[in-house]
């Protein structure tokens, strides 16, 4: 099997708990930027688990401006215009009340970021220098690449909720409102782990966005994004909630499980509110799948709203973490390491989750996870797949004690794991 990771997932020291799940598709986050590490591209082959198993990567938080001290969490808002119970599907501006209610919040984010560009070394070279003399083309040492994104206040005091890929590593964030005002924004705080940010801008008394509540969310029910598509201010789609509960769509920020929409979602979208017929966020708008016609992804507000508390009052966020990577056991993949001599792993088993590798002197490694351990519950809760392990954990605080119920060898097993704070490269 060969398994195509992007050069940013193929380090060996990943230090999270890696789900190997992936799909086929690419996926990009939708920040309209010059920036060619701005999409995440994933693909995954399933053929042979010895490359998976070794592969694994780090997470590097590159967020700027973080507050040093508590500030106000998040409160339910009470500037913006009440749009009121508008469920009547019949009068057909019902969506252009929300718009109305809604659109001064949302707001434009414009980033820059320098990079140093290193010459070639044989521009450098006595003898290449002799032969072409002073006519050679010398690339500049710096370039300032831009990228737009959206937000949306939260606030009225300035505090701007947005995806973390659209302002991490930025050197300056210029957040551009409604009404053409703009203000110099800086990073309260950026979360790599969920691609969730705070920016707060120096202004009061300005318009919010009330937040909803995704746990109630259906197929079906109606969905609004409103952003800055290529660039394009307060551009408003439509669609439905495709699905909820979505895992393993490629995206970097794998802690998530998303909100699927047909609402269309663009480059530049990147953290702008998907609303509901309310007028209220229920989700983030952050993902698209390359190729793919009415088919995006969004961060459910619960959990991102979890998050910007953590990031406004600390300025960080601390995830619990096992330390193993994994994979999401089937049938097919039990056959492929019992039928290869070279795997290494004997499985008895065709459903949970295989610990493909225990990261030395994590939680897992202190407990006596093993490769080859099949897991099967965390609390007496049942764990499917990668994607249902990922967020248990994740729903649990740092410290928390975890029982495992395992197959080793067709054996049942119980082991408690007491989580630790996931470390993140770079901090």
């Amino acid at each position: 099997m060969k398994t195509d990771l992007p050069e940013s997932q193929s380090d060996s020291d990943r230090i999270d708990d890696f789900n190997l799940d992936r799909s086929d598709s690419k996926v990009y986050t939708n920040r309209n930027s010059n920036n060619k590490n701005s999409a995440t591209y994933l693909t995954l082959g399933l053929a042979t688990l010895a490359a998976i198993i070794a592969g694994s990567y780090a997470f590097k938080n590159d967020s700027t401006g973080v507050a040093q001290q508590s500030r106000s969490l998040i409160s339910t808002p009470t500037t913006s215009t009440p749009v009121g119970k508008l469920t009547n599907y019949t009068d057909t501006n019902f969506i252009a009340a929300v718009v109305q209610s809604v659109g001064p919040a949302v707001v434009r984010i414009d980033s820059t970021h320098t990079v140093t560009n290193t010459a070639p070394a044989i521009f450098q070279d006595p003898f290449f220098r002799q032969f072409f003399g002073s006519e050679i083309p010398t690339p500049p040492t710096k370039q300032i690449e831009r990228g737009i994104g959206s937000g949306f206040i939260i606030n009225p005091n300035g505090e701007i909720l947005t995806n973390a890929h659209v302002v991490q590593g930025a050197d300056t964030v210029t957040v551009t409102l409604k009404n053409g005002r703009s203000f110099k924004g800086s990073v309260m705080g950026a979360d790599p782990v969920t691609d969730i940010a705070v920016v707060k801008i120096q202004a009061n008394n300005l318009p919010t966005v009330a937040l909803g509540d995704s746990n109630q969310l259906k197929p079906g029910d109606l969905a609004i994004a409103i952003g800055n598509p290529l660039g394009l201010d307060n551009t408003v789609t439509s669609g439905i909630i495709s699905a909820t509960g979505r895992g393993n769509i490629g995206a970097a920020n794998e802690r998530v499980n998303f909100i699927q929409t047909d609402a269309a979602i663009n480059p530049g979208n990147s953290g702008g509110p998907l609303l509901n017929s309310q007028g209220q966020a229920i989700g983030i708008n952050t993902a698209i799948i390359q190729d793919a016609q009415g088919i995006g992804f969004a961060i459910p507000m619960n959990q991102a709203k979890s998050i910007a508390q953590q990031l406004i009052a600390k300025g960080s966020v601390k995830h619990p973490y096992l330390g193993i990577q994994m994979v999401t056991l089937t049938p097919d993949i039990q056959q492929s390491l019992n039928n290869n001599p070279n795997s290494g792993i004997t499985v008895d088993t065709n459903q949970g989750v295989l610990v493909a590798k225990v990261l030395p002197k994590s939680p897992a490694d202190r407990a006596g996870l093993r490769t080859g351990d099949v897991i099967q519950k965390i609390n007496g809760q049942l764990v499917s797949s990668a994607s249902d392990l990922q967020q248990i954990v994740e729903e649990n605080q740092v410290g928390s004690s975890l029982e495992l119920e395992l197959n080793r060898h067709g054996q049942p097993l119980n082991l408690f794991v007491k989580t630790a704070a996931m470390p993140i490269l770079g901090q």
